[in-house]
């Protein structure tokens, strides 16, 4: 088998970094909205529920346009990172950015599941015990809902790694900058002789989102264990 170009070691390096940073930095607020969605009943609920998932069925190219006049400089958010100095434009930071909106509705659903599924009464126990409801959560909640949380982190890490769209058109594809795995592979498909080298990155590709489906699989069916 050909080895690795140096090319496709650096769209494979910016991937694993995008995808990492972006699903760490997502996973909290994800698991907040998964927590408010699943615990709480107000009026806006729904409203809320849609915004969450509008990035699965809203076009990848329409959430990079939305991110490009957020994050541009003359957006709210370009402005506000541009008076600290700070610009994602054309970045990989930005690339993670793009990857973590699109992950979003992925890590919430697993997480809500299994706030939904597990056993309630445990927590009210522990209340009548005299336990905090800080206490409460760290030694049950959280506990118990730990494999949500880590089919979460699975599928989100796998779809910041498969993200091409949103990214494509807010940050576009600079080599050992942006060029994700997905990005490079489309670059490969359109240069002469590149078949090959495209082919080795999808396959790659396949493994990586096959590996993610069954371990996300396996964590949602152990979630699913502490249903009332």
């Amino acid at each position: 088998m050909t080895p690795l170009s140096d090319p496709e070691i650096a769209a494979i390096l910016v991937s694993l970094k995008v995808a990492g940073v972006a699903t760490l930095c997502t996973l909290p607020p994800a698991f907040a909205l998964a927590f408010v969605l699943a615990r709480r009943r107000f009026a806006g609920k729904p409203l809320l529920d849609a915004l969450v998932n509008l990035p699965l069925v809203l076009p990848p190219v329409v959430t990079g346009y939305l991110l490009l006049l957020a994050f541009g400089r003359d957006g709210w958010a370009g402005q506000a990172l541009g008076a600290l100095g700070i610009s994602v434009l054309f970045r990989w930071t930005g690339a993670a950015i793009a990857a973590g909106v699109m992950a979003l509705p992925l890590m919430v659903s697993p997480m809500r599941l299994a706030l939904e599924a597990m056993d309630r009464r445990l927590e009210a126990a522990a209340a009548t015990l005299g336990a905090s409801r800080a206490r409460v959560f760290a030694t049950i909640t959280l506990p118990l809902i730990l494999p949500g949380i880590i089919a979460a982190a699975v599928l989100g890490f796998a779809k910041a790694l498969g993200e091409f769209g949103a990214t494509a058109i807010f940050v576009s594809a600079i080599p050992g900058e942006t060029e994700t795995l997905p990005l490079a592979i489309n670059a490969l498909l359109q240069a002469p002789g590149g078949e090959a080298s495209a082919l080795r990155l999808a396959l790659l590709a396949l493994a990586i989102a096959v590996l993610a489906l069954v371990a996300a699989q396996y964590w949602q069916r152990r979630a699913g264990r502490h249903r009332t």
